[in-house]
């Protein structure tokens, strides 16, 4: 995954699995005793999240049909939700700390 950073270029370590049919998007990381700090899910097109079943915190990164970011949601607990994002095409589901770790803002384009 790249991070492009005002005129620089990023690369994260980070492994992506894609979402992209109804049944992988609904189910997520659901389930799922943890995600590996290096690892994620892009699920697309997808412009909402939810934490329902979910036994551990994640950073959600909304993406638009460019992949710049539009918002970003850290640390988000189990059992919560973030409604519909204007402009958001994709999310980034990652660990928790990914945001902050990796200082991604508003504005940023990831390359996955």
């Amino acid at each position: 995954m790249i991070l492009y950073k005002q005129g620089s270029q990023i690369l994260l370590p980070i492994e992506i699995k894609k979402a992209d049919h109804f049944a992988g998007r609904l189910a997520g990381l659901m389930f799922r005793r943890e995600l590996q700090s290096k690892t994620g899910l892009w699920l697309v097109p997808c412009n909402s999240v939810h934490m329902f079943f979910m036994r551990f915190p994640i950073d959600a990164v909304f993406l638009d049909d460019r992949n710049r970011v539009v918002k970003l949601a850290a640390n988000l607990p189990p059992w919560s939700f973030i409604p519909p994002v204007r402009k958001a095409h994709s999310v980034l589901e990652l660990a928790a700390g990914t945001i902050d770790n990796f200082q991604i803002e508003e504005g940023d384009r990831i390359v996955v």
